[in-house]
């Protein structure tokens, strides 16, 4: 099943699965996103190493993305994720970053709330992380000229889309 999603995500735009329903990624849009965007605010980032956003963030770190985590009950603690200060929202970052993406590690059930926070606060992008898919929020993403990926992760395609990291020339 990975490699199907995997596939889909980088291959030629067919419904591979069954859970995103009508919605199609678009090779461009993703090849675009993971290109022009610097600066991530990732959104349900763990220090639990066994969670997929602790990986997904530190390898995104080391491709060269600034990412920036966000998790109410860690910043409460102060802490200190991969080097970078953890957030409690989305408009926190936004007071002191630009934010090009806004990953979500949530699920499909909430992941609209944060998608409106990222129209709110003028992100670029919205990328809703593996398994994660709402349709509504997708379409409120476009119809405020938010670039939209969503149930794939982005250090599945980078490298099979031949992306080591963002470009420093280009900008979303």
């Amino acid at each position: 099943m990975r490699w199907k999603l995997l596939a889909f995500a980088i291959g030629n735009n067919r419904n591979m699965s069954s859970k995103l329903g009508t919605w199609q990624n678009d090779d461009e849009v993703i090849r675009r996103v993971l290109k022009e965007s610097k600066t991530i605010a990732l959104v349900g980032a763990s220090k639990n190493t066994a969670r997929a956003s602790n990986h997904v963030m530190s390898a995104m770190q080391q491709m060269g993305y600034k990412v920036i985590p966000i998790n109410p009950g860690l910043a409460k603690q102060n802490e200190i994720l991969h080097g970078e200060k953890v957030y409690p929202d989305l408009q926190s970052v936004a007071a002191e970053h630009t934010v090009d993406m806004v990953d979500i590690f949530r699920a499909s059930n909430a992941a609209g709330q944060f998608v409106d926070e990222a129209i709110a606060i003028g992100a670029k992008s919205v990328w809703l992380q593996l398994g994660v898919v709402d349709e509504e929020a997708g379409k409120r993403a476009l119809d405020a000229n938010l670039l939209v990926v969503m149930d794939t992760c982005p250090l599945m395609v980078a490298p099979a889309m031949g992306i080591s990291g963002p470009d420093e020339t280009s900008a979303l």
